[in-house]
């Protein structure tokens, strides 16, 4: 008898995508939609929720059309979405009272330094295991209520909910039954005790945002909700939720503590499984939940860069110098080196290790001869520098990694996944499946529905596509590093 698909749904920050999964973990169905990004002033970064839920209810019936063609059943949905995206909505109606403010958006700078000023930091950190930072969805609320005429009247009534998109997307799946989410998101809000998990009364009081604005949070995998039958044409368990990086982690079957991966989509994300007990990073790294299963929580250790391939996009839709990323590699291929070329791409400031809301992007060493490929591999190299960035603070922070398991759409590009490994001077392991992401949502889905039985039978479906090693010598790597740390020096704002 074959085995039911699993539908998942990858609601990212460029966007939408609908999967369906077979068992072992190769793709039956893809679909996928971009929506619109706005940028209504410098640092501001919002999406149109409406489009992206009609983004989303669209790939999702491709999909499903596609099984249904194929007398194929579907077991169970798993969610995955851009972690930290902030939305608020009427309780009543349903509808957002504005745009989605995005993960990348950097207008709660100020609050943040506010904070920052008053002594808070520590205890925020000490709390969530996050640095005090726009990034991170609290203060998005706050300025939401302070903005939005009304809007905190209405969330003191009780009156708004906050949620981030997959709270947002079972909340429309169920035509407004449900308002939940999982341990994965609630810790990216700065209102969640990781050591508790709970939300924290304390922290929300500081941030300004009532209690009851906030979803249920359950385990990764549990019974989250049944879909409206009138919504996708049947009533589906949701039955797994994570936010993007964790189920990356999950479908690249990181259980083991030291095991690492690293994922490359719109940003790039490193996280390094810890095990039950969380540690406190020492160089500006994030601790954080990597899955809760069955009451038990996983942590891990995050380094998060805010752009990676949104530089890629920067240069299709910014510059115009290529047409598709695809063209990427035979540009970087085309020349023999940067010619001394940086791309500093702190378009929305800098993550991790930095963290500086008010850096802005910056190309360095440009000459007449400076062309679209030089800067295309630029584009390229400025990934990998960063991920060099992450590996050194979380080597810093006592870690022995001697292979990096990588995903997303980028590392399909071979000349990025080689110049990865030469800059990192490590073992870059690229699977069969890199829609990992994906993939994990729909095993955390299948676990909890029985399609798998342990996570074993996860690590059994991971297999290596190709294994890149280092092949360039310690003193042109020397070199190339240097050129980034100096770029670096001279852009940061602090």
């Amino acid at each position: 008898m074959t085995a039911p698909l699993l539908l998942s749904i990858d609601q990212g920050t460029t966007s939408s995508r609908a999967m369906l999964f077979e068992k072992d973990g190769s793709t039956f169905a893809l679909a996928q939609r971009e929506f619109t990004q706005f940028y209504p002033r410098s640092g501001w970064v919002e999406h149109d929720p409406e489009e992206i839920w009609e983004s989303t209810l669209d790939v999702c019936k491709q999909v499903l059309a596609q099984a249904s063609a194929a007398k194929r059943t579907v077991a169970a949905i798993g969610i995955t979405n851009q972690r930290e995206t902030t939305l608020v909505w009427d309780r009543a109606t349903g509808k957002p009272i504005h745009n989605a403010i995005v993960w990348q958006d950097r207008r709660t700078a100020d609050t943040c330094r506010k904070l920052q000023a008053e002594g808070h930091a520590e205890q925020i950190t000490s709390k969530t295991g996050l640095l005090l930072d726009p990034y991170f969805s609290g203060t998005k609320i706050s300025w939401l209520l302070d903005n939005v005429d009304g809007a905190r009247e209405k969330a003191e009534k009780g009156d708004l909910v906050f949620g981030t998109m997959d709270t947002f997307l079972m909340w429309r799946l169920t035509s407004g039954g449900v308002h939940a989410t999982d341990t994965t998101n609630a810790c990216r809000t700065l209102l969640f005790n990781i050591h508790e998990n709970r939300w924290d009364e304390s922290l929300c009081k500081l941030l300004g945002v009532p209690m009851s604005m906030l979803p249920d949070v359950h385990d990764c995998a549990a019974d989250f909700c049944t879909t409206d039958k009138n919504v996708l044409g049947a009533e589906l368990p949701v039955a797994g939720v994570a936010g993007d990086q964790h189920a990356a982690s999950i479908g690249q079957t990181c259980f083991a503590p030291g095991m690492i991966k690293s994922t490359y989509g719109t940003g790039c994300f490193m996280m390094l499984n810890t095990g039950t007990t969380p540690i406190a990073s020492s160089n500006k790294l994030l601790t954080t939940v990597a899955y809760r299963l069955d009451g038990v929580t996983t942590y891990a250790i995050e380094g998060s860069i805010f752009v990676a391939g949104a530089a890629i996009q920067w240069l299709r839709d910014g510059l115009g110098i290529i047409k598709s990323a695809e063209q990427t590699q035979a540009m970087a291929e085309s020349v023999d080196d940067n010619q001394g070329v940086y791309l500093v791409p702190a378009f929305t400031g800098m993550g991790a290790p930095y963290w500086d809301a008010d850096a802005r992007g910056a190309l360095y060493g440009l000459t007449r001869d400076t062309g679209p490929a030089v800067i295309t591999r630029a584009a390229l190299e400025s990934v990998c520098y960063q991920s060099m960035d992450l590996l050194n603070a979380m080597r810093a922070d006592g870690a022995t990694i001697d292979t990096v398991r990588v995903d997303g759409g980028m590392v399909n590009n071979d000349w990025l996944s080689q110049y990865l490994a030469n800059v990192l001077d490590i073992a870059i392991d690229r699977p069969m499946q890199t829609e990992t992401t994906a993939l994990g949502a729909a095993y955390l889905a299948g676990l909890q529905v029985g399609v798998y039985d342990s996570l074993d039978d996860l690590s059994a479906n991971w297999n290596r596509e190709t294994q890149f090693t280092p092949n360039m010598n310690s003193e042109l790597r020397q070199q190339v590093t240097s050129g980034w740390a100096d770029a670096i020096r001279r852009t940061r704002s602090n």
